[in-house]
């Protein structure tokens, strides 16, 4: 069985994010005055979902899910300006990942398809 380079790649990057997210939990609740609860829900809740999604990228609704976390890391910058810059990296490697793991897994599907027609006996050679 082959493995999709999108759904490694794009797995790769929300663990990343993860790791990101769940990091600036403290930032967030250092240079804010929201509550520990509210800070802990905001900063670790995305972080959780990025690992959820991380490991749920064989359905499809997954990878649109995922798009809506990288507006949600964007989002955070409204509490942490750096949110801003670090949603916007991770959401050009995110698009990086996803689209051009697209464009792999259909190549690879073409070429598999082509080789599978290629090895198949001719029936109007027999």
């Amino acid at each position: 069985m082959n493995r999709s380079p999108r759904r490694g790649m794009c797995a790769a990057i929300l663990s990343l994010e993860a790791i990101t997210l769940g990091l600036s939990t403290p930032v967030l609740l250092t240079l804010t005055d929201v509550s520990v609860p509210v800070g802990l829900a905001v900063g670790l809740g995305p972080a959780l979902v990025a690992l959820l999604l991380a490991g749920a990228l064989r359905s499809e609704g997954a990878y649109r899910a995922g798009w809506v976390l990288q507006g949600v890391a964007i989002g955070l910058g409204v509490l942490v300006t750096m949110m801003f810059f670090l949603g916007a990296v991770f959401g050009l490697l995110w698009a990086t990942a996803d689209l051009l793991g697209r464009k792999i897994d259909r190549e690879r599907a073409a070429a598999y398809a082509a080789l599978e027609d290629s090895s198949a006996p001719d029936p109007a050679t027999d």
